[in-house]
């Protein structure tokens, strides 16, 4: 028997050990990034108009994700019969923070554009955990020498703001700065309702910008096959969702609560059919604020999502 009484080495269940996302390797020379998908925290919520608290949420989510790293043989699916995330033919770091400067929205923004910038250049597919939504402007700019994409986004709110007293990157302002890139060919804005964080005038843009609306009801009513059908096939994706997507029943802890939200499967069904419909080339997840998640179900909802999501994108990619 070995030291720690294993022939095999460590156990080294969920709650041992460093939480890196998953438990898997870091990777903090960000000029050796040699990986499939790599994951990147972005702790930065100077851009909340209510609640903040989303600094926090990369250092929660990588917590709950420990729960999904049992073994080393991936994660089998009975429904699917497919062995996701199989360490023998994927490969995923975890490069830490980008630096936050406190107060400093220009700085912060920038680092985590470099850091996203630098997940590209060594061929990996980026997964940004947020922080607040405005981390996806700087996750957008990064892709400015890459091919077009089409942004499809999962949330309660449109986030179409253009300007409101001079705030131009806060967290109600990322889809609006989006669509204004030329390498944007279009959004898919999915699970929006209720009081927005934008005016009617901003969804007249968002419209007239490329954008499809649809809420969690319209959503319902017509199934994700349909759905599906309405977001380009063949596009290269890139996801962003804002865990308020879901209902506060299922996902409380976020700054902006919307009730009427999607529950899991609905979402990762849409996901998952999206791998297939063409080609996620980059994600992020945002607005996970712990304080506000006693029981830890929005952060593991959060590791659960990204977990499925990643597994689901190299699957394709691999076929």
């Amino acid at each position: 028997m070995s030291k720690h009484g294993y022939d095999s080495g460590r156990l080294n269940l969920p709650f041992v050990g460093i939480c890196t996302f998953g438990k898997y390797p870091y990777v903090e020379d960000w000029d050796a990034i040699n990986a499939d998908v790599a994951v990147m925290g972005a702790p930065y919520d100077f851009g909340c108009q209510w609640r903040s608290g989303a600094r926090m949420g990369p250092r929660a989510i990588r917590e709950a994700s420990t729960l999904f790293s049992f073994g080393h043989a991936g994660a089998y699916d009975h429904e699917d019969d497919v062995t996701y995330l199989d360490p023998s033919q994927v490969t995923i770091v975890d490069i830490g923070d980008a630096d936050i400067v406190h107060t400093d929205t220009e700085q912060s923004h920038a680092n985590i554009e470099f850091g996203v910038r630098k997940m590209l250049a060594a061929g990996a597919i980026p997964v940004v955990m947020g922080g607040d939504h405005s981390v996806n402007i700087p996750c957008i700019n990064a892709f400015e020498d890459q091919e077009p994409i089409h942004v499809v986004q999962i949330d309660a709110h449109l986030d179409f703001v253009d300007e409101r007293h001079g705030v131009r990157f806060g967290h109600g302002n990322p889809m609006r700065r989006a669509a204004e890139k030329p390498y944007v060919t279009g959004l898919s804005q999915i699970g929006i309702r209720n009081v927005s964080s934008t005016a009617r005038d901003g969804y007249v843009d968002a419209r007239a910008m490329g954008s499809d609306i649809q809420s969690v009801r319209q959503v319902r009513k017509m199934g994700v096959d349909a759905m599906l059908e309405r977001i380009p096939k063949g596009a290269r994706y890139y996801l962003t969702v804002d865990i308020d997507a879901f209902d506060p029943s299922i996902a409380p802890g976020t700054g902006t609560p919307s009730h009427g939200g999607f529950l899991y499967y609905e979402v990762l069904e849409l996901l998952a059919g999206l791998a297939k419909r063409g080609k996620i080339v980059g994600m992020d997840l945002v607005e996970v604020a712990p304080d506000y998640d006693p029981t830890g179900s929005t952060s593991t909802l959060a590791a659960q999502l990204l977990m499925n999501v990643i597994g689901r994108v190299l699957h394709e990619k691999a076929l």
